[in-house]
């Protein structure tokens, strides 16, 4: 039995990066040897195991074969007799199908130490065509490794792939899965650029098909600020300029988390009365703090902000300092004290007349 570390945690390390997660492949092994070692076994589609002490997983050596359309149309077949080469002939990338050994022996069938040093994003082999999420990954990869190029054939490749159907395969929680973790990367418009030039972005949101170049640069500014998934969502899609229709329904086709797509809506929705808020009246003032829901979703307003912020290229802090001073204010009224005096009837507009004449007051 063998075990070598495979995969991203090789390719990082040699590129001088943190290692986070570590994989593992066990070439020679049965899962009944690993059992007896006090592994256990996680794997649902082919053997995965956890260690005893460090809880990392260590997969069998296994190959794959390609039986259906889509990611999931695969056969695996781990067996003590698959080979090293074998196991990393079915990943993605070259730089990604090196393995270290114990000694710290770098194994590299495929060419992935040249194309480290060349920074460039390439095919293993011809079976790359048979799974279509490579088309995210190479996308999402391209937006990590921001000085990475994507090989000619490998981008043919991909642009094949789009047009035999293999990205229809693809499940909306997939798609999400590497549209989130792209907008998370360094660059994510690199991303969006790639899927744009294969094809696939068209097939999987075409409401983005056609981003212009704002777009792209305002949610690269998002990711160089360091803001959450659900802001950089936000710029991505309001800065798309889609209505909000267009918003909710591929929010709902890609299946967001509802942060992400509230926020986007939000961002979308006030973007065009930002600029009224630099010097509101109290009726414009309360009318934009009630539609956002500002008292009871106070957190989820200064998200909004950053992502206006990002959009709009320049500084907020003044519109965004009076706006939470008039949430203060709004909460600083006595509603409880209002309705006892008031007639039952009268309540609500008792309680907005309170709200006007404080935002009046704090207007100046």
């Amino acid at each position: 039995m063998e075990i070598y570390s495979v995969g991203g945690a090789v390719r990082d390390r040699l590129l001088g990066l943190p290692v986070s997660d570590r994989d593992f492949v066990v070439v020679g092994a049965s899962p009944e040897e690993m059992q007896a070692l006090g592994y256990t076994a996680v794997g649902r589609d082919f053997p995965v195991f956890l260690h005893p002490a460090t809880h990392e997983e260590y997969a069998l050596a296994r190959t794959e074969r390609k039986t259906g359309p889509g990611y999931k149309g695969f056969a695996f077949h781990a067996h003590p007799s698959v080979s090293l080469e074998e196991d990393l002939q079915r990943r993605d990338l070259t730089i990604n199908a090196m393995a270290e050994d114990a000694q710290g022996h770098i194994i590299d069938p495929f060419g992935g130490l040249q194309d480290l040093k060349a920074r460039v994003l390439r095919h293993v082999g011809p079976a790359f065509v048979e799974d279509p999420v490579r088309i995210l990954r190479v996308a999402r990869f391209a937006a990590r490794f921001t000085d990475f190029s994507i090989a000619k054939e490998t981008l043919e490749l991909m642009r094949q792939m789009v047009l035999a159907g293999e990205v229809d395969a693809l499940v909306s929680e997939r798609v999400w899965q590497e549209c989130a973790r792209g907008l998370m990367e360094a660059r994510p418009s690199r991303m969006f650029q790639v899927l744009a030039e294969c094809g696939a972005l068209a097939r999987i949101a075409p409401e983005l098909s056609e981003l212009a170049a704002p777009a792209f640069v305002a949610l690269d500014r998002s990711a160089q600020r360091g803001r959450s998934l659900a802001v950089r969502c936000a710029v991505w899609l309001a800065e798309a300029g889609l209505d909000l229709a267009a918003i909710h329904s591929l929010a709902g086709r890609l299946r967001m988390p509802t942060d992400c797509s509230e926020l986007a809506l939000l961002t979308a929705r006030e973007r065009p009365v930002l600029p009224s808020l630099a010097c509101p009246g109290p009726a414009v003032l309360l009318e934009f703090l009630e539609r956002a829901d500002a008292l009871r979703r106070f957190e989820r307003l200064e998200q909004m902000f950053l992502a206006q912020t990002d959009l709009a290229g320049e500084s907020l802090t003044q519109t965004w300092r009076l706006v939470s001073e008039a949430v203060q204010t709004l909460r600083d009224i006595d509603a409880a004290a209002i309705a006892l005096k008031t007639a039952k009837a009268e309540i609500p507009l008792a309680i907005r007349r309170a709200r006007l004449d404080a935002l009046a007051r704090l207007l100046g």
